[in-house]
């Protein structure tokens, strides 16, 4: 949308806003370098970067509040689980309408009179159209240009990038996000072993949950992985199709469910992480007796 706008085919936008967990792959600060330097620059769009913090360093902060990731859990009995999705409302969506307020000029707590909003573009194309919903805030109107105004599906998008030079243009999720699938966790290890070790080390490092949790006296009642195998990201099957995935895909087939929800057990979740739009939203984790404080 930022291309779009920046060559005249879409309406000049105000602002660009990137929420930043603290924990991107390299290639998704280097590509925001890239377009800020190459796209929004001499068109003259201002690209804001927000963040309330590092999600990394804050779950392993025993000091810190932390908002849990969808972290799998093995509960004492055996029994597979999640811990409830926070990250995305406080590491995204938290500082977007911080940013929002203070460009309308009404930082928190001030009231925002009605009838003053801005409106938000979001980028779901028509291959999601359901995902396409109103802001929860009366001073954000969200607006779906991909839809309404190009009509174009992930594939038109792709084919867009490709024409202005950024076909290789990232995911944007945490490194360590629970949603990757297969082939995103071996393309981690396999191209960028510093970033690698630092998921392993911070998937090792949660087993027992989160440390503002343990150090209160609220341990997790079972042991947290970030690989959906639960075991250690080390040691997880991340180089080919489990009994238990074969069974699964197998049941899907029979009851023709196949298609993108056993795919993402390979590519993980399409859009990367959306602060309006996260995929993960779907999953609907069986919670189990596990006490992970938020």
């Amino acid at each position: 949308m930022l291309a779009l706008s920046a060559e005249g085919i879409l309406p000049r936008i105000d602002y660009a806003i990137f929420a930043d967990t603290g924990w991107e792959p390299k290639a998704v600060y280097s590509h925001l370098d890239r377009i800020q330097r190459e796209i929004a620059e001499p068109a003259g769009i201002p690209v804001l970067r927000v963040s309330t913090g590092n999600i990394r360093n804050d779950a392993l902060d025993p000091a810190h509040r932390f908002a849990s990731m969808p972290l799998y859990i093995l509960n004492k009995d055996g029994r597979p689980g999640m811990t409830r999705r926070q990250c995305t409302g406080e590491y995204k969506i938290k500082p977007i309408k911080k940013q929002v307020r203070e460009i309308l000029g009404y930082p928190y707590p001030q009231r925002i009179p009605k009838g003053v909003f801005v409106e938000q573009w979001v980028g779901i194309s028509t291959d999601e159209f359901h995902r396409a919903k109103d802001a929860d805030v009366a001073y954000m109107h969200n607006r779906h240009p991909l839809i309404l105004d190009m009509d174009w599906s992930r594939a038109d998008c792709i084919s867009f990038l490709e024409s202005c030079g950024l076909a290789d243009t990232p995911k944007s999720s945490c490194l360590g996000c629970p949603f990757h699938g297969n082939q995103q966790w071996r393309n981690i290890r396999d191209h960028s072993p510093e970033e690698w070790g630092d998921v392993v080390a911070f998937d090792a490092a949660i087993r027992a949950g989160n440390a503002r949790a343990n150090a209160s006296g609220n341990p997790l009642l079972g042991q947290a992985f970030l690989h959906r195998s639960r075991v250690p990201l080390d040691q997880a099957p991340i180089d080919h199709v489990t009994a238990r995935e074969w069974a699964q895909r197998q049941a899907a087939l029979d009851t023709g469910a196949a298609g993108e929800r056993l795919q993402e057990l390979e590519d993980g979740v399409t859009d990367g992480c959306s602060p309006w739009a996260c995929r993960g939203d779907e999953q609907q984790p069986e919670q189990g007796d596990f006490g992970l404080t938020a």
